[in-house]
């Protein structure tokens, strides 16, 4: 039996790396989300209003990212060492696309003779990189193949049905929720095409959402005992009943044309099908395989690390809350280039 003092920092230490990874997918989802748009904007002013509703923070909401995976490798090293191997591929991808969206984010402004070229490249950017986070989540979910204390498996084994299913679904979802900013950020023309895109995406979203939570029960039998066994089913029920309760807010916000409801109730959806990931995987992860107790480092470690950890995270998240307060309000296509 490990210490209570011991399995007490392995949860500190996996709600941290859950919250850093949660606030990542809420950052940069939209951001992504605007790229994926952008086919749907009309070239000119549509399109840089869009771009300058997210250049003053675009770039910090990596931030969250690097935490995430610095605090799995940190914490949980063993977790790290399998579940890298395992998703390489995407994970590179996920690079690239980030990067290469970067680029073009900033080439656009700077070489307007190309500019239509360096939209094609942010939106190939955000697509590939929304795509990869997808499939990773879906390819961890499925299970990872472990022999010992190292990852047994194939090149090409995160590349199944249900993980380009969770890819897409999650392209769907970033598409929504860089519709409902720009419904909350933009005016004119292209609140309109944000508008009636944030509709499409929304059927879209919660279609995927439905498709997933079907189907992510017959993965695994821990995932189903978990969701079904008695009496805890009464608890995780409330997560489906709450998501479409969600969806059907999120409708009528739509309809009546509000400003920020939209937004904020597509990442109430987002979170509860978050919550739902933690009800299938808690205390795992690895799935199937290795509990966070397993994989943890040594409890002096993790305490050094949270000290750090806790003076860091307050700092990004005032820098944060402040860079969103400076900027915040409708923009134009004038303004922050």
């Amino acid at each position: 039996m490990l210490p209570a003092i011991d399995m007490d920092l392995s949860v500190v230490w996996a709600f941290v790396i859950a919250f850093a990874v949660f606030a990542y997918v809420v950052m940069d989802g939209f951001d992504l989300g605007v790229g994926l748009l952008f086919p749907g904007l009309h070239p000119g002013e549509e399109r840089d209003t869009a771009m300058n509703s997210i250049a003053p923070v675009w770039d910090g909401n990596e931030t969250w990212l690097i935490l995430g995976g610095g605090g799995l490798f940190a914490a949980f090293p063993l977790a790290y060492a399998i579940i890298l191997p395992a998703l390489y591929a995407p994970i590179i991808a996920m690079l690239l696309g980030l990067i290469f969206r970067g680029v073009a984010f900033e080439f656009r402004w700077r070489d307007p003779k190309h500019r239509a070229a360096w939209d094609v490249a942010f939106t190939g950017g955000s697509l590939v990189a929304a795509l990869a986070q997808g499939v990773t989540l879906g390819a961890l979910l499925q299970g990872i193949a472990v022999a010992g204390r190292g990852y047994a498996g194939g090149w090409w084994d995160w590349l199944t049905p249900f993980s380009l299913i969770t890819g897409v679904s999650l392209v769907a979802g970033y598409a929504l929720l860089g519709a409902t900013w720009l419904m909350m950020r933009t005016e004119g023309t292209t609140r309109i095409h944000a508008r009636r895109m944030a509709f499409r995406f929304g059927i879209a979203t919660i279609a995927c959402i439905g498709l997933v939570s079907a189907a992510t029960p017959f993965l695994n039998p821990t995932y189903a005992g978990r969701w079904f066994a008695w009496p805890s089913v009464l608890v995780t029920a409330q997560v489906p009943l709450l998501v479409v309760v969600g969806s059907v807010l999120f409708f009528r916000a739509l309809a009546r044309d509000a400003e920020r409801a939209p937004f904020l109730l597509a990442l109430g959806l987002f979170a509860l099908s978050y919550a739902g990931l933690g009800i299938s995987i808690f205390p795992d992860i690895v799935p199937g395989r290795v509990t966070i107790w397993e994989a943890a480092s040594p409890p002096s470690s993790q305490i050094f690390m949270l000290v750090g950890a806790s003076v860091l995270i307050p700092v990004i998240l005032a820098y944060t809350a402040y860079a969103y307060w400076v900027f915040r309000g409708k923009v134009g296509a004038e303004g922050y280039h």
